[in-house]
């Protein structure tokens, strides 16, 4: 069981990729770009020098707005994929990782302070010598309580401490909000503890997956080898991993079919969850962890449940036992001897494609980030981030939800009743910019400089405690998803919230100093795609208050999936890889939220500058500048291996078709740019899409 946040719709979770792009394959002629004229007077915003002038803006408009930066540009040996989302996390890195630097050399902070926890975390986390003299001492005593099980019982009464420190063994287990009373927080039960990235690695039987698989098997097998087994015992051990594992995979559900909300609710009493399962012995677990006043529990995979009581039950206590010693082991491996790690990171060049692996600073600055991320991050944004900044970008806020409420109004598929419905969930949109009004309390959390694994498993069991404690609590509206530092953006559909953390507002994004369409094309986009989530095909599904209710007529739900299959033909068609091709309906809900995205902050460009003489810069018109921002913010070289990774399980489709996706459906970028009939990224007018 692990410790699972409520899913919230993100701008790039495992961010964005790029190769060539696929497009229709006829001829075009444009007119050229406009001459030279006179650069940016600020200085800052768009980058020409990115810009392909060679390319044709209207056959690959990726390469135009990005080509030169790819080509002097390289994915450095130590990541997957490089872009914008990495260059500005970069920039934030030092930043932290300063402060960090600070806080580990200040010994002399007051016990118990945030100073102190932030400091002996990341010292700790960093001391290299004295983890590798530790050596299994700190991780012994859990590996103990596993060795000493006996029997299924002793088993089931475990599983509350596995999922205290969050191992990701057999299930994940949450405190959220309940989706059809989001006034109240309920216990939620979901499928997992699977190792492998999606549960299709272990199904597939192409060359590629066997050879995962194989990879996969050889980092069991030494990483047992090196916790003490001999060699036959050890790729025994693996094997019985592996065929649990893909056990559990075959019942889980794939993820379109997660994309579902109202096909993942199934709430039902905990006496009648205790009699479906009772392997699982729900009813003491949950008291175990503190939840024994829940009457009920809502059960988003019952087949995977069904699977999962079965696999308890026929598999032998030694296998269970060799399953969780994997899922701890594993999921502390960075804090164990730097042999573990690398043994972790071997299998992971597999998956990735990565040369080497990253420097242990940064890696450990992103453990102490998740760790104690709202900490930390108080300093970062008074180094970072300032009342200014806030200011604009709620100002741009108010104006991209003012042409959403405009949008919604023109629509000519839409009925009156549905718009009505819509424009009241629009109103009731919470905005969240830079950093939360209310900071997280570490006061229970003990962190100090003996041991990075102890302070690894506090921090997770103070994380686990403290979601458990919402529990008949009223919601928590004031609380956030991600840390302050953060470069990324979300929306979430049970608050009906959108969320900018303070890592986002900076260039190419958003900047203070540079024209509006140029902040338009980049944080006005990324505005506009959080609020469209509020509409996409899982986000429409919730209502004003964030339930799950259908309030949409049947005859304007048709045509909305009528129009959303549309995007789905488009991107399926997509292939960044010979015979790799973008799943569309799994990246369904990005696509729609960057059409909409884009959309919205071309409307509101326009607004901002009806009645201005707005000058060229660097030879592009104001239209011109705002395209080239979006592209710009998706500039990205990726790695195949990646590639084919981020296709089979990341919602976001690679990085050249966010940004040629919904240009090749917007006239406003034809006329932009002059494109003629027969341009490649001109789609034909039946076969554009346009829903927002």
């Amino acid at each position: 069981m692990t410790l699972a946040a409520v899913a919230a719709a993100g701008l790039s979770l495992a961010s964005c990729a790029s190769s060539k792009p696929a497009m229709p394959t006829a001829e075009s002629t444009t007119t050229d770009a406009a001459p030279m004229m006179a650069a940016d007077p600020t200085g800052t915003g768009l980058n020409v020098a990115n810009v392909n002038r060679s390319a044709d803006p209207c056959n690959d408009f990726f390469e135009f707005a990005s080509g030169n930066w790819l080509k002097n540009n390289p994915i450095p040996d130590a990541e997957v994929r490089w872009g914008s989302f990495n260059e500005l996390s970069d920039k934030n890195n030092a930043v932290m990782r300063q402060i960090l630097d600070e806080s580990a050399a200040n010994t002399s902070a007051a016990k118990g302070s945030n100073a102190q926890k932030v400091g002996d975390f990341y010292a700790s986390a960093m001391d290299s010598m004295g983890i590798e003299r530790a050596g299994l001492k700190y991780l012994q005593p859990e590996l103990d309580r596993i060795s000493k099980l006996k029997t299924l019982r002793d088993v089931q009464a475990e599983l509350p401490h596995q999922a205290r420190i969050q191992t990701g063994a057999f299930f994940n287990e949450y405190v959220g909000q309940d989706e059809k009373k989001s006034d109240e927080y309920a216990v939620n039960l979901g499928q997992g503890g699977l190792s492998l990235p999606d549960r299709d690695y272990y199904l597939k039987d192409d060359a590629r997956s066997k050879g995962i698989r194989t990879a996969y098997t050889t980092y069991l097998t030494n990483t047992f080898k090196m916790l003490g087994d001999n060699e036959s015992t050890a790729a025994k051990n693996a094997a019985a991993v592996l065929a649990l594992e893909t056990k559990l995979a075959k019942a889980s559900k794939s993820r379109v079919a997660l994309r579902d909300p109202q096909a993942n609710y199934h709430k039902m009493t905990v006496v009648e969850a205790n009699k479906q399962y009772p392997n699982l012995a729900l009813p003491a677990s949950l008291k175990a962890i503190g939840l024994g006043a829940a009457q009920q529990v809502i059960v988003g995979q019952p087949e995977f449940f069904k699977e999962l009581n079965s696999v308890m039950k026929t598999a032998s206590v030694n296998d269970l036992k060799t399953y969780m010693r994997w899922h701890l082991v594993s999921s502390v491996a960075s804090a164990l001897p730097k042999a573990y790690g690398d043994e972790q990171f071997r299998f992971s060049q597999i998956l990735t494609g990565a040369k080497r692996q990253q420097p242990r600073w940064k890696r450990m600055l992103r453990s102490t980030d998740g760790a104690l991320g709202e900490a930390f991050g108080q300093v970062y944004v008074e180094k970072a981030f300032t009342p200014d900044t806030k200011a604009k970008a709620l100002v741009m806020v108010s104006n991209i939800k003012a042409a959403m409420g405009e949008h919604i109004q023109q629509l000519d598929w839409m009925s009156a009743t549905t718009k009505t419905e819509a424009l009241k969930k629009l109103a009731a949109f919470t905005v969240k910019i830079g950093y939360p009004d209310k900071w997280k309390d570490y006061s229970a959390l003990n962190i100090s400089r003996d041991s990075y694994l102890q302070n690894v498993l506090a921090s997770r069991e103070w994380e686990a405690k403290d979601n458990v404690s919402k529990f008949g609590k009223p919601i928590d509206r004031q609380e956030w998803g991600m840390t302050p530092p953060t470069v990324n953006a979300y929306y979430n559909p049970s608050m009906n919230e959108i969320v900018f953390p303070a890592g986002i507002m900076q260039p190419p994004f958003f900047d203070p100093n540079a024209d509006d369409a140029v902040n338009y094309g980049g944080m006005g986009a990324v505005i506009g795609h959080e609020i469209t989530h509020g509409f996409d095909d899982q986000g429409r599904q919730y209502d004003a208050q964030g339930n799950l209710r259908d309030w949409w007529t049947k005859e304007d739900a048709d045509k909305f999936q009528q129009r959303a299959d549309m995007v789905d033909k488009q991107y399926s068609a997509f292939s960044p890889l010979d015979s790799v091709y973008v799943n569309g309906k799994l990246t369904m809900g990005e696509n729609l939220a960057d059409f909409g995205g884009l959309a919205l902050a071309y409307s509101a460009l326009q607004k901002a500058n009806a009645g201005k003489n707005v000058p060229k810069y660097d030879g592009f018109t104001p239209e011109q500048r705002f395209f080239l921002a979006w592209a710009q913010v998706w500039r990205t070289n990726a790695r195949p291996e990646y590639l084919r990774q981020q296709v089979m399980t990341d919602p976001h489709s690679p990085a050249q078709y966010r940004t040629v996706g919904p240009l090749m459906n917007m006239p406003e970028f034809f006329e932009a740019f002059g494109c003629k009939e027969n341009a490649k990224m001109m789609r034909a007018e039946t076969d554009r899409a346009r829903i927002w």
